[in-house]
């Protein structure tokens, strides 16, 4: 510690909002540091807590002793304990659980309670003395102990908890805390190596002598390297051993995340414009923090500009975070890093391992990787002296995570750059209207790539008005007679083609032909989806499927028409009209498994396919020089969102796919498809033009107080019982606007929309409600839920009902 006091700040992993005080036994003083874990007691448990510093606060009375220190080194600098400390407040998160949530999953220590037979039980088995289910009980702890839980689903079924105290009573079984171990920790491989003395009395067998020379020709060697150059060497190193001639010992290793190696690069010479971007960059680092917004049109270059400014931050021995908003594209920008950088590059998602994950913490704990990519969670990366925090695609909504912790990488990404005295620098060829209106404040300092590399022209854009197209039928109503001629022309050309369709699955809207329901998920509001090649129809938000030749529920006849459409309809029209062209898809259903994408993006590059289909991820970020042409089915999806950000939504995603289109030496063209031609949103992206529709858009927000003229707060209620929901949400309703009244200040500048049953009503079996809060001032807005939270009593976890706070909300439904 910095200050040799006996007592310390604890954060629990435990969702209370607190922070308590400690005492440390002396001889644990020495070694106990910031950001390494303690074993505590707490109340009748032992739970993990995290050390945020010490503490005076002597005079407590009743102060309990750590238990134990359970790291060596500490697992996160000391630097970032004032970062956690900014989120949990700006958040309203407990500070244990922002904690938890940043750190590698699977590594904590805490108490059960396991259930173990006795004697006594262990005779009634044998003696068939006990009640059937006793019995079933008894007969699953003979062979071992396990929670409660364990137990109902060994015998799959519900387990009264009055039955177990009752077996307790009778001296059947006990119940035991113990201390789980964690699942994630270092992978320790075994090595031998030869001692200089080891000379051998005897002669020896053909492979002892073999292991013999490797191991004096290698130094060190793992196990199973030596068993591929000699198979049978694991029977034979132990009498070596004995024998002196070898030692064998075990050490950490790391997992590898990356797969295949890659070719080093050298850097190319920047153009006129991106050496202005980078100069302006680099002359700020280590000056204290500044941040930038970087408008760079799509294929400027912004990525060969993000790794000279990391170079050039590496020399000056300062650390650089890059974050990009989905793992498909971390693999992506990671090569090129790992070409430019070697080694010392990690990366960090949610995509990798436990253990690998685990392993690149430590990497990075360790200073061994001055460079982070990942996607969000990399914001939490243990770097110390960072000089540069780069944000790549920043307007992108997956920075926002939607569960449990609700937090915006891009957001914490300046404040963590504020606090370190580092650069932020935030890119997008379609800014967020927040960060364009930051530039406008002068809060951001604006950059600009008004030209693509090699100054190829922006991709000419054709709307197709599809309200013409309405009375056709089959694949003329999406694939039009315009899309499907530029398809042939492209292929013609031996070009490639990228189309376009967010929303994946075959068929989105089955519904009965007997009595015209859809047919529904049984656990959410919602249509199920038609996955063809899956053989089923599947619910997008909870994972509840049935079979495809499942019957109506309704009427039960088994005659369903599949409307509506996806990427996976898409890919079966497309190989039916262009039989002999290569065709693959990329969304969520075809890149899960690992090495899926890699193998997707590197078949795409060697010209092993000719036609992609793909979500909104082929949107983000992927350089393709041989698409020329982008066919967008339905440019209107996003449009129908009951959110105030829908407009933005649109324009983004369609200007992103456009522009993957005439990256390399020949020109590019779009088949924008829509119902809304004359959307501002529609026009504005076809026109190429981010201003006009900036203009429109922030009008629009500042008539109706939306953000950035405003900030919000979303409580999210939900509960299984829809009636004990509804009256809760309305009791939470009445909360707020008295509340509302007590103060003038609340009175004037909060202003409280709802409660409203969600656009989504049931989710996952869970009946949900929300209330928005609104103010044009932060700190206000967040002392009104602080109040409400801390003094008046609301409950964010009850027994029915669950209240989770979103600040900054980002999904209305």
């Amino acid at each position: 510690m910095t200050d040799n006091y006996p007592y310390i700040e604890v954060a629990v992993t435990l969702p209370v909002f607190n922070t308590y005080t400690y005492a440390v036994p002396e001889p644990l003083q020495e070694i106990i540091a910031p950001g390494k874990r303690v074993l505590i007691p707490f109340g009748k448990r032992k739970i993990t807590g995290y050390v945020l510093g010490s503490t005076k606060n002597s005079d407590i009375q009743g102060i309990k002793n750590i238990i134990e220190i359970l790291d060596e080194i500490p697992l996160f600098p000391s630097s970032m304990i004032p970062f956690f400390k900014w989120i949990s407040d700006y958040y309203i998160h407990p500070m244990g659980e922002v904690i938890k949530e940043a750190l590698p999953g699977g590594i904590n220590l805490n108490e059960c309670i396991s259930v173990h037979i006795t004697e006594c039980g262990t005779q009634w088995l044998d003696q068939k003395k006990a009640a059937p289910l006793e019995n079933d009980i008894l007969c699953v702890l003979s062979s071992d102990a396990c929670r409660l839980q364990d137990i109902s689903k060994k015998l799959n079924r519900k387990v009264p908890n009055s039955l177990i105290c009752k077996m307790e009573k009778n001296g059947l079984l006990c119940r035991k805390r113990e201390i789980n171990k964690p699942v994630t920790r270092q992978k320790m491989q075994r090595y031998i190596t030869r001692p200089e003395t080891g000379i051998p009395d005897e002669k020896l067998s053909v492979p002892k002598q073999k292991i013999l020379e490797t191991a004096a020709e290698y130094g060190e060697i793992s196990v199973s390297e030596l068993k591929k150059i000699i198979p049978t060497a694991a029977s034979h190193i132990r009498k070596l051993e004995q024998n002196g001639l070898i030692s064998i010992f075990s050490k950490p290793v790391y997992r590898d995340p990356f797969g295949e190696s890659v070719s080093p690069d050298h850097p190319p010479k920047l153009t006129l414009d991106q050496q202005h971007v980078v100069s302006n960059v680099v002359k700020n680092l280590g000056n204290g923090f500044s941040a930038f917004l970087l408008a760079g049109v799509t294929g400027s270059g912004k990525t060969e500009v993000y790794m000279h400014a990391t170079a050039q931050t590496i020399k000056k021995k300062l650390s650089v975070l890059v974050l990009v908003p989905e793992i498909a594209l971390v693999s992506e920008i990671e090569r090129r890093f790992r070409a430019r950088f070697g080694e010392c590059v990690a990366v960090l998602h949610s995509g990798l391992s436990a253990g690998e994950r685990f392993d690149q913490w430590i990497r990075i704990s360790n200073r061994q990787c001055p460079i982070v990519i990942g996607a969000r969670s990399a914001i939490f990366a243990p770097l110390t002296n960072i000089g540069l925090i780069i944000v790549d695609e920043e307007h992108d909504t997956s920075y926002k995570q939607e569960s449990r912790f609700r937090y915006n990488a891009r957001d914490m990404a300046i404040i963590r750059a504020r606090q370190e005295g580092a650069i932020a620098l935030l890119g997008s060829a379609t800014p967020s209207v927040q960060s364009v209106h930051n530039v406008a404040n002068k809060k951001f300092n604006e950059l600009s790539l008004q030209n693509r590399v090699f100054l190829q022209t922006l991709p000419d854009i054709h709307v197709v008005d599809l309200r013409k197209h309405k009375d056709y039928r089959g694949t003329r109503r999406f694939i039009t007679i315009d899309l499907q001629k530029a398809i042939k022309e492209t292929l013609d050309r031996k070009e490639q083609v990228l189309l376009f369709l967010n929303r994946r699955g075959f068929a989105s809207y089955p519904v009965c032909a007997g009595c015209g329901e859809a047919l529904k998920c049984r656990n959410c509001d919602i249509t199920l989806t038609l996955h063809q090649k899956d053989k089923a129809y599947k619910c997008h938000l909870c994972g509840y499927s049935l079979p495809s030749v499942a019957a109506c529920s309704n009427c039960g006849s088994t005659s369903i028409k599949r409307l509506g459409m996806g990427t996976e309809k898409i890919e079966t029209t497309i190989k039916g009209l262009f039989p002999q062209a290569r065709v693959a898809r990329m969304d969520r259903d075809t890149v899960t498994r690992k090495g899926a994408l890699v193998k997707l993006l590197k078949g795409l590059r060697n010209h092993e396919t000719d036609i992609l289909i793909g979500t909104q991820m082929v949107a983000k970020g992927h350089d393709f020089p041989n698409i020329t042409l982008v066919g967008i089915i339905c440019a209107d999806l996003s449009l129908s969102f009951p959110d105030f950000r829908a407009g933005e939504l649109t324009f983004q995603v369609l200007a992103q796919v456009a522009g993957r289109a005439g990256r390399g030496n020949r020109p590019g063209r779009v088949i924008l498809q829509t119902y809304n031609p004359e959307h501002f949103s529609i026009t504005a992206a076809t026109d190429h033009d981010f201003m006009k529709f900036y203009n429109q858009e922030i009008s629009f927000r500042k008539t109706f107080k939306y953000p950035p003229f405003s900030r919000m707060i979303q409580l999210k209620i939900s509960g299984r019982d829809r009636e004990k929901t509804r009256q809760q949400s309305l009791d939470i309703g009445k909360m707020c606007n008295s509340l509302k009244k007590e103060n003038s200040d609340y009175e004037q500048w909060i202003d409280i929309l709802g409660p409203i049953e969600a656009p989504l009503t049931r989710v996952a079996n869970r009946f949900r409600w929300q209330l928005l809060i609104k103010s044009q001032g932060v700190d206000l807005l967040h002392r009104f839920v602080r109040t409400l939270i801390f003094e008046n009593g609301l409950h964010l976890s009850g027994h029915h009902v669950k209240v989770a706070i979103d600040v900054d909300p980002f999904f209305m439904m």
